[in-house]
């Protein structure tokens, strides 16, 4: 897995994405519920066994060794046209909202495409329409991704 310096001032902070593993459900729940996300730990034990069985991929990040946020990568994803184009689907990319703006979700995109490159040519992702997820849709754009034409 990937792992990215960065000289914060007062020494160096490291990023690290490495895979989901059994243990992080908690700790992962815990960082959310402090922020008022509903994000269980039964989530998080569904993407490990479904990590185990090889039909999704979970990426954690953690900087300095805190957890910051993580991604999936979800080989038959649900959405049709994805799903019959044998399109793998980056899937409930988050990071806390104290560290975003510091390139943590372009280093979990980074690392769920070159996984899916392994496999396929092409990756695809979806997103909210709604004002939560402007950001979003900014890095997406920037990123090279476009609409699928196929509305909402």
């Amino acid at each position: 897995m990937g792992w990215l310096e960065r000289d914060g001032g007062a020494g160096r902070l490291d990023l690290k994405v490495r895979p989901l593993q059994a243990r992080d459900d908690g700790p992962i729940s815990k960082a959310f519920a402090a922020i008022g996300w509903n994000k269980p730990a039964p989530q998080y034990r569904r993407y490990f066994a479904e990590q185990q069985s090889g039909c999704r991929e979970a990426f954690v990040a953690s900087l300095d060794d805190e957890f910051v946020g993580y991604a999936t990568l979800v080989w038959q994803p649900d959405y049709p046209p994805f799903r019959e184009a044998g399109i793998p689907d980056i899937q409930d990319l988050n990071v806390l909202p104290r560290f975003q703006r510091r390139g943590i979700a372009s280093h979990l995109m980074d690392e769920a495409e070159r996984v899916a490159a392994c496999s396929s040519s092409v990756v695809g992702i979806g997103v909210g329409v709604t004002e939560d997820y402007g950001a979003a849709q900014r890095l997406y754009v920037l990123r090279g991704y476009v609409p699928d034409g196929r509305g909402l």
